[in-house]
């Protein structure tokens, strides 16, 4: 007698659950290579090229990727970049085994895996979707965030024992087995191919024009034009805050290297509870009050706080509350997406939302690190410039400077998060743009932010 596949919620815990385990493989690998890769360097930026080339290609492919996404079968897809990840990790346990693992094989494997991740996050965005039951969204993406967030808690002091135990190559092999196991739990559930929408059938064309439907389709849907530009400006503001954090957290009196540990297992336990919480509980009726109250919440309580602490207890509950309020911010963004986007479009829009997003995240970290040497950190050392003005706020001396940059740009970001949501297509979208199942998908192309407003909000 044959059994049916797992389907809904429960093939979706199956899926969840062998992410979770081969996210802490992946997380454990990271941190057993970086310290590999500084004890053979000593530089750091040998890591800051690790994450250049582990970055990079996977975003400039990601508008390509999430054309194929629609095109092909999604578990395929899935199953596929879990494969492109773990055969970067089986060339780098190879590598290091027979002792001929450099430190360019990090660029290259780097650069591999990230090509493949390119397809893991529209694929697995866009499965949830055809899984699941629109109420069922935002807590399957507070699962998803708990699973991210449950290993940056764990896998660190976990690889550190291990890597005494087993060594580097035993935590190499100890992700391979993860991966395999994740591949498995797809293995065995289903996952349907979405129906083709009106705007599904419409956008069929060549590869490349699929791959720029997704810019498109944000263009043409002016209240998610207006989010994600929400997003872009307050990842923007977000990057120059947090960039300059740990070495803040280094650098002042009351810190050190065991403060900054400190902090991230702060901010990795927030993480956790605010994915349980949404497991449990759902995001916000209301998506939109969930993404602008949580870009509100945690540019306030986690940058500017984090800029305006001086002591480690101050910091911590910073890094707590951001780690807390992450979850909720972006598991209501995704469910807000899921329910307005065709699902058989969904893989080419969200690779565009993602790439949007992240071509802020270099430009911060370019512009930060230049700020704070060259700029506040001198204005905030004794005798500096700005110590009349805010020596009294931020404190004078190292670490001072960087401590304003996180004050100012979360005070920016609260501020630029709340001017988009006096614009009424973003405040509205729950209501103004029809969810994909609800009739038609999306505005035609000529549509403005809506009748009646302001020319200002139509920029």
């Amino acid at each position: 007698m044959q059994t049916q596949p797992p389907t809904g919620m429960r093939a979706f815990s199956f899926v969840w659950f062998g992410q979770l385990i081969s996210l802490f493989g992946t997380t454990m690998t990271q941190f057993a290579l970086t310290i590999w890769a500084y004890q053979l360097t000593g530089e750091a930026t040998a890591l800051a090229l690790v994450a250049l080339f582990s970055f990079t290609p996977g975003a400039l492919i990601s508008p390509i990727a999430g054309a194929l996404v629609d095109r092909w079968n999604r578990k395929l897809v899935m199953m596929i970049s879990d494969l492109g990840a773990g055969v970067a990790t089986i060339g780098v346990f190879i590598l290091y085994s027979s002792g001929n693992l450099q430190i360019w094989h990090l660029y290259v494997a780097g650069a591999f895996t990230s090509v493949f991740s390119a397809f893991q996050w529209p694929a697995y965005s866009a499965a949830i979707s055809t899984m699941l039951k629109k109420e069922q969204y935002a807590r399957a993406n507070g699962m998803m965030g708990l699973a991210e967030a449950l290993p940056a808690v764990f896998a660190a002091p976990l690889a550190t024992t291990l890597l005494i135990i087993v060594g580097v190559s035993g935590v190499l092999l100890i992700d391979i087995v993860t991966f395999l196991f994740a591949l498995a739990m797809l293995l065995i559930v289903h996952i349907p191919q979405p129906s083709q929408s009106d705007a599904g059938a419409a956008s069929r064309g060549s590869l490349w024009q699929e791959s720029g439907y997704g810019f498109r389709f944000i263009w043409r849907n002016k209240p998610l034009l207006g989010v994600q530009l929400a997003f872009f400006a307050s990842n923007l503001l977000f990057t120059l805050a947090t960039t300059v954090q740990a070495p803040m957290l280094l650098a002042r009196p009351a810190g050190g290297e065991a403060s900054l540990a400190g902090v991230q297992s702060a901010a990795a336990v927030g993480g956790v509870i605010g994915g349980l919480l949404l497991s449990s509980l759902g995001a916000p009726k209301r998506k939109i009050i969930g993404v602008i109250g949580g870009m509100i919440a945690s540019s306030l309580l986690s940058n500017l706080v984090m800029g305006l602490g001086q002591t480690f207890i101050v910091w911590a509950a910073a890094g707590f509350m951001g780690g807390l309020i992450i979850p909720v911010l972006n598991a209501s963004n995704q469910s807000l997406w899921q329910a307005k986007v065709p699902p058989d479009v969904q893989g080419r829009v969200f690779a565009a939302r993602r790439m949007i997003a992240q071509f802020t995240i270099p430009i911060g970290m370019a512009i930060a690190g230049p700020l704070a040497d060259r700029v506040f950190e001198p204005a905030l050392m004794p005798g500096g410039a700005l110590v009349p003005l805010f020596g009294g706020v931020v404190g004078v001396g190292t670490g001072a400077g960087m401590g304003l940059m996180s004050v100012i740009f979360g005070a920016l970001g609260a501020l630029s998060a709340a001017a988009f949501y006096l614009i009424p297509a973003v405040r509205h979208v729950d209501a103004r743009m029809l969810d994909h199942d609800a009739g038609q998908p999306h505005l035609p192309a000529s549509a403005p932010f809506s009748e009646g407003e302001p020319a200002a909000a139509r920029t």
